[in-house]
């Protein structure tokens, strides 16, 4: 059967989407350039690794995988709960939280609907309305941060989701309790908003960083994540905390045994290791620190960051896509921009010191050239 001959199977809406696409793994750019030592700075992962008592949990958790999961990840929630002075109703469980994300699009949405978003923010959150027959209306970042009055202009009757990422996935930027205050005064109670905490953990220590927590408000939904600060990206495990008639309805959605044993085991024993959580937290401090003046030595432009990652700015896409690729042979993979809508941009994670001095001395090779 040809191609073509699927085209009824699949609605227009899907033969459109593009699909979220992930930074180039380790091996992949080995074989490439035929290189021994590949640093990895692209995907916001954590450099020290996953949580010790996060792997003990894990590893303990195998001999019962034969057997399906609590479905309603009840030990897990309920240590979220007793941390979060919250109800376990208030909590759901997710493979990331882009997994819950998907339970709030498919639980809350119709395609009259809209969404509203900033233009360049988590492209996730965009490929999954997408896929849901929604395209998002969105406005222009300001100065590199959410608008939150500009978005609040742009709310209409049919706006259903407001989706606030803060700190910002790819800016590292974060918008002000104040802001987030005036922003609530003028939301209508109709509209649902989810608020994207994925690196809380980085911000929590800003004066002005509003936690969701802090505010409980019933049509906000917060997201947050153990693929960060925790280490665990790689067993897909997030959660979320709402109004209980909210997680409800999500519960009605969710895949009845996500996530898996291992996962929420996981999950358990990194909540526990508060060593690993504050290490984490320091060698974050120190190595956007040490970007920082290696970028003013560099004269190269980026934006204070209240997350895990730093945003370097160029003039062009051209230059982006020269530094991204010299980068690349050198053994050092960055996160180009362009389908985050900032083209002429590029995001670096923070890693250990050793990677962060490897990045830095790169750049300072590469970047003369790709200037012109």
């Amino acid at each position: 059967m040809t191609e073509t001959r699927f085209d009824s199977l699949i609605p227009d809406y899907i033969q459109r989407l593009e699909p979220y696409v992930a930074g180039k793994p380790i091996w992949e750019v080995q074989e490439e350039f035929q290189l021994q030592e590949v640093v990895k700075l692209a995907s916001n992962e954590n450099s020290l690794g996953p949580s010790p008592q996060a792997i003990r949990a894990l590893q303990e958790s195998l001999a019962d995988i034969h057997r399906y999961p609590d479905t309603g990840g009840l030990r897990l929630r309920q240590a979220l709960a007793e941390l979060y002075d919250l109800k376990v109703e208030n909590v759901v469980l997710g493979s990331g939280s882009e997994g819950i994300m998907s339970y709030i699009m498919r639980t809350f949405l119709d395609r009259e609907d809209e969404v509203l978003t900033a233009d360049a923010t988590f492209v996730g959150f965009q490929v999954m309305a997408r896929a849901r027959a929604v395209p998002p209306v969105s406005v222009p970042l300001k100065d590199y941060r959410f608008d939150l009055e500009a978005l609040a202009d742009r709310i209409t009757e049919r706006t259903k989701i407001v989706y606030l990422c803060n700190p910002n996935n790819p800016t590292g930027t974060f918008f002000t309790k104040a802001e987030f205050d005036r922003f609530l005064d003028r939301l209508p109670s109709r509209v649902l908003v989810i608020l994207d905490e994925a690196y809380y953990e980085f911000a929590c220590d800003q004066p002005d960083f509003p936690d969701s927590m802090k505010y409980r408000h019933d049509q906000v939904i917060t997201l947050r994540t153990f693929s960060k600060a925790y280490g665990l990206a790689g067993v897909r495990i997030g959660y979320g905390f709402a109004h209980d008639f909210l997680i409800r309805n999500l519960h009605k959605i969710k895949l009845p045994f996500e996530p898996g044993i291992p996962a929420q085991a996981a999950g358990l024993g990194a909540l526990e290791d508060r060593e690993f959580l504050v290490r984490t937290q320091e060698m974050n401090r120190q190595g956007l620190q040490f970007f920082y003046e290696h970028f003013d030595r560099l004269g190269l432009e980026y934006r204070p960051s209240a997350a895990n990652f730093i945003l370097g700015i160029l003039d062009s896409q051209e230059q982006v896509a020269a530094l991204y690729g010299e980068m690349l042979r050198r053994g050092v993979i960055v996160r180009p921009l362009e389908r985050f809508g900032l083209p002429h941009c590029f995001r670096v994670t923070v890693g250990t010191g050793h990677e962060n001095r490897r990045c830095v001395e790169v750049l300072e090779e590469v970047l003369p050239a790709v200037r012109g």
